[in-house]
């Protein structure tokens, strides 16, 4: 009776494992914590698709935002058996950029950590993010490989560009540069301590194949040093593959609307 009660446990354990599900947890990584939203289908060998929200207003809405980028992502993906890992990182009571650290957290929690923590074993990653989150997995790929990066619509480019329209009252204030601000003075007095956090700075050392996705009817802040980022993006001497796609009329979510760069999507992560 005890055997048959083991195996009726393990059969029971394997089968959970195997159930689709959707839930939110705080994840650990190195001491650092983060909330994410993991959406698992119903297999436990998977690749992963890591996803990274925009900014937000409030710190209320860090998790709503990331509960719809998973949303759009699983809807212009063409695989059902993808995890996705919806990451809720933080953004307003620290300075731009430093939320690297939880981006990052939540990347080595899936690479070493999850086949463990879920029961599942990973196979492939991917990242993917949206503006702000287009930001952070463009800097990951600077300092981890994975199986590939999708960027859409990525930024801020240019913070020193950016924040010296707000101050010049140019443009609407924004609590980014208001930070900024407060730490370092402004961008006349200290640029370089603005240009060291804007994406501009992180053109090279990319370490897996990557994909940006803008759309060029962007907002006029977005679209000013667009130019100049691809370009020094495809200037690189020591990056992998990086592949650009821009959508004529495409706005800042060009890849959740366009049918041209979700097909490309899609291309990119089965090509890979």
């Amino acid at each position: 009776m005890l055997m048959l009660l083991l195996i009726s446990c393990a059969k029971e354990n394997k089968k959970d494992h195997s159930d689709a599900y959707k839930i939110t947890r705080t994840i650990s990584y190195n001491n650092i914590n983060v909330d994410v939203i993991i959406d698992k289908p119903e297999i436990n060998e998977v690749d992963v698709l890591i996803t990274y929200h925009g900014t937000v207003q409030s710190d209320n809405n860090i998790l709503p935002a990331a509960e719809n980028t998973l949303t759009q992502f699983k809807n212009i993906l063409n695989r059902k058996d993808m995890m996705i890992v919806s990451v809720a990182h933080p953004q307003l009571s620290i300075l731009f950029g430093d939320n690297i650290i939880q981006a990052e957290a939540a990347l080595l929690w899936v690479k070493n950590l999850a086949n463990q923590e879920l029961g599942i074993k990973v196979k492939k990653i991917f990242l993917a993010g949206h503006s702000q989150g287009g930001y952070l997995v463009t800097r990951l790929n600077t300092m981890h490989e994975t199986n590939g990066v999708i960027a859409n619509a990525p930024g801020p480019l240019n913070l020193v560009y950016r924040c010296q329209l707000e101050e010049n009252g140019q443009a609407p204030s924004s609590y980014v540069c208001n930070n900024l601000k407060n730490t370092y003075g402004t961008t006349n007095v200290n640029s370089n301590a603005y240009y060291q956090r804007s994406l501009l700075n992180f053109t090279d050392g990319f370490k897996s194949d990557i994909l940006f996705v803008q759309g060029l009817s962007d907002m006029p802040i977005q679209m000013y040093s667009w130019p100049t980022f691809k370009q020094e993006v495809l200037n690189c001497t020591d990056c992998k593959n990086r592949q650009f796609v821009e959508i004529t009329g495409g706005g800042h979510g060009a890849v959740f609307e366009s049918e041209t760069a979700k097909t490309e999507f899609n291309n990119f992560i089965n090509s890979r």
